[in-house]
């Protein structure tokens, strides 16, 4: 029996790789999850009920972020020695160094560009195959990178593995058609976010005054709430927001990731702060195929204006379901693009065609 490892560091890291870890463990292989002790990660699996070994907590600061990633190392090399562990994939700077170790095989996946994230980019080097999305093809990467036609998102996000469920927006008291609005502010507590900036607290409310004249308005944090805007705290299970923005009439936040699900989910998106224009993945999103809009700090304003433009517009919804389809007839489902990968492996990498590893 093949074992295969699961680093798991983000609460988004769960909802990528919670359908293949499903689909490897109906093949016959063994799973083990490694994870990092946050509550958001943790509650993410237990509600899946994937069983996860702690790999500690990580701390704000960043020299505390890189002694916690030592000692991350050192608790993934005592499992992959001592449960003899054939692959390990995740997007992790432990697991291409632990395959340099042991002759466990390591599987990366990276969707930032190296300029915004270096020191992660050169952990990843070091792994037996690299995975990027074809938005970053343009990138050196080495041999062993493959580039696939897909986006992490959609691993969990592609109709293959995504059914909105109406049943959130009766726990909101809203039916489908309702318009309603979904605000995500960031906490900008990664490593890659040193002076990073996203919307002042006075622009949040300037954002809810307005949009509460036209729905409801839900905001989701990665940290607590302020409590001028506590009003507005989305009331539900996390696990249960991708309902909630697959429904939406408008997205608009300072967060990376949520800007994307609510995009690929067809919902118009709006994002503000320091990264707008510097990425490749966000920059195809946005200019390709026209799914979101993102703006500089100092551009405030602007935002706003495309804000009351698609909140005043009926219309938007539906010419975004026209512009996600656009989308999804050039990208392919990330989880079975993953699972077929590493089943052949490693004669899918070997011929270093994404395109044979998807079949």
């Amino acid at each position: 029996m093949k074992k295969v490892l699961v680093d798991i560091n983000h609460p988004a890291h769960v909802h990528l790789f919670k359908h293949l870890i499903k689909e490897l463990k109906s093949r016959g292989y063994k799973v083990i999850v490694t994870s990092k002790n946050v509550e958001s990660i943790t509650k993410l699996l237990d509600l899946y009920h994937i069983p996860y070994i702690s790999t500690g907590r990580k701390k704000d600061h960043l020299l505390w972020k890189y002694v916690y990633e030592f000692f991350h190392l050192l608790k993934v090399l005592g499992i992959v020695l001592g449960r003899r562990i054939d692959y390990g994939i995740g997007i992790s700077m432990v697991l291409p160094v632990v395959s340099k170790l042991t002759v466990m095989k390591s599987f990366a996946l990276d969707d930032d560009d190296l300029v915004a994230t270096p020191i992660f980019g050169k952990f990843t080097s070091y792994a037996n195959v690299i995975l990027t999305p074809s938005a970053l093809a343009h990138e050196d990467r080495g041999k062993q990178r493959i580039s696939h036609p897909s986006y992490h998102e959609l691993a969990y996000l592609h109709p293959n593995r995504f059914r909105p469920d109406p049943d959130v927006l009766t726990e909101l008291g809203l039916t489908p058609g309702d318009a309603y609005f979904v605000l995500r502010f960031n906490a900008f507590k990664a490593h890659h976010d040193g002076g990073a900036k996203g919307l002042t607290l006075d622009q949040k409310i300037e954002l809810v005054d307005f949009l509460k004249r036209f729905g409801r308005v839900f905001i989701t944090t990665e940290r607590t709430t302020e409590p001028e805007l506590a009003l507005y705290q989305l009331p539900i299970s996390p696990e249960k927001i991708h309902t909630l923005l697959y429904y939406a009439t408008l997205f608009v936040g300072d967060s990376q990731t949520m800007t994307t699900e609510a995009a690929l989910l067809g919902t118009p998106a709006i994002k503000l702060n320091t990264f707008a224009g510097q990425l490749s993945i966000p920059n195809e999103i946005e200019q390709k195929y026209q799914l979101c809009y993102s703006f500089q700090p100092d551009n405030f304003p602007a935002m706003m204006r495309t804000v009351k433009e698609l909140a005043l517009n009926s219309d938007s919804k539906a010419v975004w379901q026209d512009r996600k389809e656009s989308m999804l007839a050039d990208k392919v489902d990330l989880t079975s693009f993953l699972t077929a990968l590493i089943l052949n492996y490693p004669q899918s990498v070997a011929e270093a065609k994404a395109e044979v590893a998807y079949r």
